[in-house]
């Protein structure tokens, strides 16, 4: 679907995001992984001859077909379930970046699936995102992900082929004859937007819209993040909270794909930071039983805002990387349920210990799911000494 120049571009920007998102610089001979569905072999390819020219050793894998992966959920036993290949914890032990090319050629072949069977495996191959977390944490691993438009993903969506990978190539400026520079300058616009945020001495967060009213509280030791590198595209600001104080509704009116299931009009009621209640207009017992994967599935992990201003996202994308980062006329803001991220501690990385992290109220989960809303919304500051101030309306950030 891309153009040959568009796919020169769209490897030299997901290049800089890997070398963005990573702490430490990258050195010769150091490992990074290519992951990729069959659709996105030539992107894979191209990548693959980029990161020979850099001196580094890339490893490619090409992730199941829908049909693999079916045949794994309906008939593995648990043994194969939770079975991890040899080579795959030193790999993660030595691996110093990954590149993910998001290109499905279905997103409900899952759907008869038991959503239990898949818990299993993703629990079982938790540890392997623990090492990398670790890796990254000291500044010996990045990665980075985009999509790969298909026409899958174009069909659940209700755009044409040729309107999504519009969507793709504007949204990652590769339409712009120095698509780099775009990323540069969103870059510096978002990190200023970080800082304003830092500086204030925020107690909690009141979001409301047409079908929320959510309070988050952004808890002690933590700081704003986005546009890190990780993403393309990225375009929002975002923290991971202290879950005990979550309190209220919260409404999610863009549909989610997970795992093979469609999920729309999540309502989640929360009380002392738990989800008590929770309905779906579509999903709602797949929604449950992911709410039931494990101790932290049920609380927030992340808060999220995007600015319309930078985003130029304007439909559903059926994919969360999108979808989260839509602009559209009023933006977005999302919530993940599950697990937190580590980078949010605003102190040194490796004095976020397990028991620091506990304190702190950082979410641990197998899960991490984004559920976004894209209403007209308000998003309240309130401040030490009693203040208050408007810091998100009608789509943009009034910082």
């Amino acid at each position: 679907m891309l153009t040959d120049k568009q796919m020169q571009r769209y490897a030299d920007v997901l290049l800089w995001a890997l070398k963005t998102a990573r702490r430490g610089a990258f050195q010769k001979n150091e490992i990074v992984a290519i992951h990729y569905h069959r659709p996105a072999i030539v992107l894979a390819e191209t990548l693959f001859a980029k990161l020979l020219e850099m001196g580094l050793h890339p490893v490619q894998q090409m992730l199941p077909t829908p049909v693999m992966e079916t045949d794994f959920y309906s008939l593995a036993n648990r043994r194969q379930l939770t079975f991890i290949p040899p080579g795959d914890r030193k790999l993660h032990e030595q691996l110093n970046g990954r590149i993910f090319l998001y290109a499905p050629e279905s997103i409900t072949h899952l759907g008869g699936i038991d959503p239990r069977r898949i818990g299993v495996t993703a629990v079982a191959r938790k540890f392997l995102r623990d090492i990398l977390t670790r890796r990254e944490a000291k500044g010996l691993f990045g990665w980075t992900l985009c999509i790969y438009p298909t026409e899958e993903l174009a069909r659940q969506s209700g755009l044409s082929p040729k309107a999504y990978c519009r969507q793709v190539v504007r949204s990652c400026f590769l339409d712009r004859r120095r698509p780099l520079q775009q990323w540069q300058r969103v870059h510096g616009e978002i990190q200023a937007i970080k800082q304003r945020l830092g500086r204030l001495s925020i107690r909690r967060l009141r979001i409301e819209s047409d079908h929320s009213d959510l309070e988050i509280t952004p808890g002690e030791r933590r700081k704003w993040l986005g546009l890190s590198g990780r993403n393309i595209p990225s375009f929002e600001v975002f923290l991971s909270p202290d879950w005990r104080g979550t309190r209220g509704v919260y409404y999610a009116d863009q549909p989610s794909y997970r795992s093979g299931n469609s999920v729309k009009e999540v309502r989640l009621e929360f009380k002392g930071g738990r989800v008590i209640n929770a309905r779906a207009a579509e999903g709602e017992k797949f929604l449950r039983q992911q709410l039931a994967m494990d101790a932290g599935a049920g609380r927030v992990g992340e808060f999220s805002l995007t600015d319309k201003r930078f985003s130029k996202i304007n439909a559903f994308m059926a994919n969360t990387l999108y979808d989260e980062n839509y602009g559209g006329k009023f933006g977005n803001c999302h919530v993940a349920l599950g697990s937190s991220y580590a980078d949010s501690y605003a102190g040194k990385p490796a004095g976020l210990t397990a028991a620091r992290k506990k304190s702190l109220g950082f979410n641990d989960s197998a899960l991490h799911w984004d559920l976004v809303n894209t209403e007209k919304k308000r998003v309240t500051a309130h401040l030490n000494g009693d203040r208050s101030l408007t810091l998100y309306e009608d789509g943009r950030f009034l910082i």
